[in-house]
């Protein structure tokens, strides 16, 4: 019996034979167990994440130009060409100001956050989802509907840093250069240009809570989120490098700005210029009072010194954006049934089917989704169980399952 144990294989590291482990992977002249191997892998991230964390410097020669920034948003976002030039230098800048202290001279350059207007489905999201694969620093999307005061139902201002946290993985000096993109900005803005004599748990109070993050404080941080873990021990985090970006809808605000266009009525040269105004593209002529009538408090707009807007989506966008964008649309609903083995094709037709019903609902690139998701619902619910290998969705397919869907809701109704 002891002849037996001499003669099994054993892991090299830990001794144990091949029957007290799950099993021996064979080397040219050893051997090394599951456990130990497990073990080897976790020592060796350690050891690669420590190496990592200091050389993960910023080299101005490397980092992409604002012209390269806004080529790489130009493949994901159709149009939108001003906000585009807006993010790109502002990131861009946003770079050179980490490296800053680099250089010897007294000059600081102070934060330039940005804040962009646009109604819904124009691309403000994927605006920053598009540019966060591009980053070489710490990049999170916020919601500000989810925040409230403090000591209220909802989350605290800091959760915006715990998203930060948890995205450079606990790595703090790496999180106090990121970039945060706070959606939804409009929906904490404050009932009324007047100040609330009613409690705004959810407006104006989580503006004056934004402001220290915006110009740049240290703040304690909960790591896990603030309310259910009362017990963990805060992380300080120091705002003053990290980059925010706002977006919101606005939904309402072409009134006051249309008011403030208006504001002087009387004279010759009054009726000229209301002449040259767009009325069908208001946000283009926004400014900073306006975001102040909707309900902005002036404290955090001068915190947001870049203020750029997005174009309302016109008829040759919305086509454009259902096939051209490398993850468009239609090429998302191809690359599904590719993965069952179907070749999917659509008629020109259809595509201006689609816009024209996008157009109606005003909904933006959003009801372009919803359209398409529409009309393909049965196609995608049968063809994965038929042995089919090709598939075209024709005009009257598209205009049948369209109306047969809204039949259906009405009848349920």
């Amino acid at each position: 019996m002891a002849d037996s144990r001499r003669n099994k294989n054993r892991c090299s590291f830990c001794g144990r034979s091949e029957d007290e482990v799950g099993f021996l992977i064979t080397g040219m002249n050893g051997f090394i167990c599951d456990s130990c191997a497990m073990q080897a892998y976790e020592i060796t991230q350690e050891a690669m994440g420590k190496k990592n964390a200091g050389a993960s410097s910023l080299n101005l020669k490397e980092l992409p130009k604002p012209q390269e920034i806004k080529a790489f948003l130009d493949q994901y976002v159709i149009g939108q060409d001003d906000a585009k030039r807006y993010l790109s230098v502002s990131v861009y800048n946003h770079y050179k100001r980490l490296l800053q202290k680099d250089s010897g001279d007294d000059v600081e350059i102070e934060k330039s956050n940005i804040i962009m207007v646009g109604s819904t489905g124009t691309g403000k999201t994927l605006l920053a989802r598009t540019i966060a694969k591009l980053l070489h620093v710490p990049f999170t999307i916020v919601d500000a509907t989810v925040l409230t005061e403090a000591g209220y139902v909802g989350e605290d201002i800091e959760s915006i840093l715990t998203r930060l946290l948890q995205v450079a993985d606990y790595n703090v000096p790496e999180a106090e250069r990121g970039i945060v993109f706070i959606d939804e900005i409009d929906k904490i803005a404050r009932k009324g240009d007047n100040p609330s004599i009613t409690r705004d748990v959810s407006g104006e109070g989580v503006q004056q809570g934004l402001l220290k993050l915006l110009e740049g404080s240290v703040v304690n941080v909960p790591p896990q989120g603030g309310r259910k873990h009362p017990e963990q021990k805060m992380i300080p985090v120091n705002t003053k490098n990290i980059l925010f970006i706002c977006g919101g809808a606005f939904d309402g605000i072409e009134k006051k700005i249309a008011q403030r266009l208006n504001a002087h009525v009387v004279g010759y040269n009054a009726v000229r210029s209301a002449a040259n105004i767009d009325k069908n593209n208001l946000m283009q002529y926004i400014a900073p009072q306006d975001l102040k009538a909707f309900g902005l408090i002036p404290e955090i707009i001068g915190r947001l010194p870049v203020l750029t807007y997005l174009n309302p989506l016109d008829r040759t966008a919305m086509r454009a954006i259902l096939t051209e964008p490398k993850n468009s649309i239609i090429k998302q609903y191809v690359k599904l049934f590719e993965m069952d083995g179907v070749k999917l094709a659509f008629e020109d037709a259809v595509y201006e089917y689609v816009v024209d019903k996008a157009i109606e609902y005003k909904l933006g690139a959003r009801g372009l989704r919803s359209i398409v998701e529409t009309i393909m619902m049965d196609a995608m619910f049968e063809i994965p169980s038929e042995q089919k290998d090709t598939f075209v969705v024709t005009l009257d397919y598209a205009r049948q399952q369209l109306e047969k869907a809204n039949v259906a809701r009405l009848q349920n109704a």
